[in-house]
């Protein structure tokens, strides 16, 4: 039976070689005004950049809260990474924040208030843009019936409407946090997936296990939006893709799984629309690299096919954990889905 710090919150913080946004990111968990026992567990995925001597040097004595340093050989990716960090610490809650991202000082406080609600397994922050902190980046999550995921008011001016506490379908990975209880019951990230729409992997997984997550304004954080590979890169397209049949293929009722090459076309076929327009995901690409994007997209799919036989048994091995029946979860992700002209219109 494992004992845990009851009460206290660990923050996870996963690092590839961005020595400069990762001391801001430890100097906004520092700052944090909470009265529970914290800890901060850096992973550092093979950094090059002098990110870990950083850590050890600049913050590991420096207080208030503990900071514990994990030193990769090589990059093992945000989902290894942060079970590293899961399996590290022994508090009740676990929280985490992206090196890219910079918390208001009421951010742990503002997530805890979550779970007061014992079937709330998980709490979702209010993500802004960091260069433009009007707008959203992120207001929990909303799904399109093919498996591909929105922040929820993407790119939406900041007005109020994001004001109240709220169910949502599952908090952005930039910055959350869990119930060590729901990942004791349901098991950390899917390694499988490396990074992108691993936290919709985790987030979808709690909620067929009967979990629920509530969205909390308060906690606000400021994110830089695509610093891990750029915005523009094809390799942050491809994994996206690969991933988005993953997680169907895994986690989707056989009713959606088998209707999932029509909502696919019917996806690209608006965002190509939209892209002609300078719109959407694909507008951000000019001329002929937008056939590069068609390629990554293809290569994405490409490279998902080999991975879903073990989908398919994990997704056999998720019965153990099942609550909600496949229709119960259909009505789940109509309820909380994306429509097509939200989805071929905004830009992650």
């Amino acid at each position: 039976m494992e004992t845990y710090w009851d009460g206290a919150i660990s923050v996870a913080v996963v690092n590839w070689n961005r020595c400069a946004l990762l001391r801001a990111c430890l100097q906004s968990l520092m700052a944090q005004q909470t009265d529970r026992d914290v800890e901060i567990v850096v992973v550092d995925n093979g950094s090059v950049d002098g990110s870990a001597d950083m850590v050890e040097t600049e913050f590991r004595d420096a207080g208030p809260f503990t900071v514990r340093l994990i030193r990769n050989r090589e990059n093992r990716g945000f989902c290894a990474a942060n079970n590293q960090a899961f399996a590290a610490s022994r508090t009740e809650f676990v929280a985490l924040l992206n090196n890219d991202a910079e918390a208001e000082p009421g951010w742990l406080a503002g997530l805890l208030e979550a779970f007061g609600r014992p079937d709330v397994g998980m709490a979702a922050s209010r993500v802004l843009v960091y260069e433009d902190p009007g707008r959203i980046d992120k207001a929990g999550h909303l799904m399109y019936l093919d498996g591909q995921n929105r922040g929820r008011g993407s790119g939406a001016l900041d007005n109020g409407q994001y004001d109240r506490v709220e169910e949502v379908l599952w908090p952005d990975g930039c910055a959350a946090m869990y119930r060590r209880s729901m990942l004791d019951q349901i098991g950390g990230f899917d390694e499988d997936f490396f990074a992108y729409a691993d936290d919709a992997e985790l987030g979808l997984r709690a909620r067929i296990a009967g979990w629920k997550c509530l969205y909390m304004p308060a906690a606000v954080v400021r994110h830089r939006r695509g610093e891990t590979l750029g915005l523009r890169s094809l390799r942050r397209v491809e994994l996206i893709e690969r991933n988005r049949v993953l997680l169907a293929a895994k986690l989707f009722p056989w009713s959606l799984l088998c209707l999932n090459g029509v909502f696919y076309m019917a996806r690209l076929a608006a965002g190509l629309v939209a892209a002609l327009r300078g719109r959407g995901e694909v507008g951000r690409f000019r001329g002929m690299e937008r056939w590069k994007v068609a390629m990554a997209l293809l290569t994405g799919d490409l490279r998902a096919i080999p991975l879903l036989p073990r989908m398919f048994r994990k997704r056999r091995q998720l019965r153990s954990i099942r609550q909600l029946s496949p229709r119960e979860l259909r009505q789940l992700l109509w309820r909380h889905r994306i429509t097509l002209a939200e989805l071929s219109e905004q830009a992650i």
